[in-house]
């Protein structure tokens, strides 16, 4: 039977309060290659991939770190930082495109975590759709805590994963990362309602069809916000969204004076040649080159410094943008656009408001000093790395080899694979 009223989705409804990111923490491996250095050990151009892909640094894990272990020891991690008993969360999910098992889900793997609290009644699952995974999971959290199934208690989220790529030019662009969310009413960090936008669509940019190995087959305008945060796959590209997204808003406001020296470029529109059009391209990253630096460029430093971890690197950018600056007060009141990608091709755009004070994030997650804590390795201990993970890969019966001595205290590490393939996990 039809309705007789248009429906709303906010009709009659009374939400919580502030909803929003009460917590954040961000793990990211102990061992890292410089990409200047990778450069050189590939024989390609220098400042390919430190200028062309705008990476200075990439993070990688050997056999001894997986999936699992990543999720398990950012969610210990955030748990014991912020003094969160297991037995306050009811919903956790996990995004993630880093598969190990076709049933089995990291969420369960997780819930060894929450038996000593005897707390199994946690809602949630894995959502799988490349590096959208994550983000997919915090709307899911925020709508668990605005349904009439909530039940008072907090969401957890985990986005995490392990880039790698066969050898060649799209190696560079690896590396890892997990960042897990908490989320809950009266948030220091509130989700903008009615101020979010998707786009779904059905394309073969990027995926993943070979199960046998972790490589890939290969109404507001922007100065409504304060900060824009990307999906950044590289930072180079990052800049350049940056500049297309001035492009879009000069389409709808042409008249506007700052447009003046690119006006030339408006008869393309949307077309095909606007997207292939390097000369556009040039011109609104020269335009937006300021605002780029005050806008997005604080919150891509763990980027350029890890490389890509997928579903986890918005969030991870986040993570930056709180951690940088020296005023703790700085954000308050300021508007955080954030932009999710994910192949395939899944796409939202939405807005956090920072109505509480962030210094509790800066505390705990100290972003540039834990990165300074790392350990360097040469290009060829990395690429060595990479042929010990494929030969792990799919593997029963397996002892690691990595060297547990590497990792960051409180780092959750494959012990052993059994003959039925069960991972059993420690932590250090």
């Amino acid at each position: 039977m039809p309705y007789d009223t248009p429906f709303t989705a906010t009709q009659n409804r009374v939400f919580p309060a502030n909803v929003g990111i009460r917590a954040l923490d961000f793990y990211f491996p102990s061992k890292f290659v410089r990409q200047d250095e990778l450069e050189e050990a590939d024989g390609v151009s220098k400042g390919k991939y430190t200028i062309g892909f705008g990476q200075t640094e990439m993070g990688m894990c050997d056999d001894r770190e997986d999936i699992n272990s990543i999720a398990l020891t950012v969610v210990h991690s955030l748990m014991e930082k912020y003094r969160i008993s297991f037995s306050d969360i009811g919903f956790l999910e996990v995004g993630t495109e880093t598969i190990l098992d076709k049933s089995k889900s990291v969420k369960t793997v997780l819930m060894s975590l929450f038996e000593a609290s005897g707390n199994f009644d946690v809602e949630g699952i894995d959502t799988k759709n490349a590096c959208y995974g994550g983000t997919a999971g915090v709307f899911h959290a925020v709508d668990w805590i605005e349904s009439s199934a909530w039940d008072g208690r907090l969401a957890l989220v985990v986005a995490a994963d392990i880039a790698t790529y066969a050898a060649g030019p799209a190696r560079p662009t690896g590396g890892a990362g997990a960042i897990a969310i908490l989320l809950g009413p009266d948030a220091p960090l509130v989700f903008d309602r009615g101020v979010r936008a998707s786009h779904m669509s059905h394309v073969w940019d990027f995926y993943k069809p070979d199960l046998a190995s972790e490589y890939p087959v290969e109404g507001f305008c922007r100065q409504d916000l304060d900060h824009v945060l990307f999906h950044a796959p590289t930072c180079k590209l990052v800049q350049k969204a940056f500049g297309r997204m001035a492009y879009s808003d000069m389409l709808r406001q042409p008249e506007r004076e700052v447009y003046a020296s690119v006006k030339e470029f408006a008869p393309l529109s949307l077309s095909e040649e606007s997207y292939s059009s390097k000369e556009l391209e040039r011109a609104m990253m020269e335009l937006t080159k300021a605002e780029f630096q005050t806008k997005v460029q604080p919150s891509l430093y763990s980027a350029t410094h890890t490389g890509n971890c997928y579903t986890g690197t918005l969030w991870g950018c986040l993570c930056n943008l709180l951690s940088s600056g020296s005023d703790e007060e700085a954000l308050l009141h300021k508007r955080i656009g954030m932009y999710s990608y994910g192949s395939g091709a899944a796409a939202s755009f939405f807005s956090l408001k920072v109505v509480g004070s962030t210094a509790v994030f800066r505390e705990h997650l100290r972003m540039a000093e834990r990165l300074r804590e790392r350990v360097q390795v040469s290009p060829a201990a990395f690429e060595e790395t990479l042929r010990v993970r494929e030969r792990a890969m799919g593997a029963k019966d397996y002892d690691p080899v990595g060297d547990i001595g590497l990792l960051a205290k409180g780092t959750y590490y494959l012990e052993y694979v059994d003959a039925q393939y069960r991972r059993t996990y420690q932590r250090v």
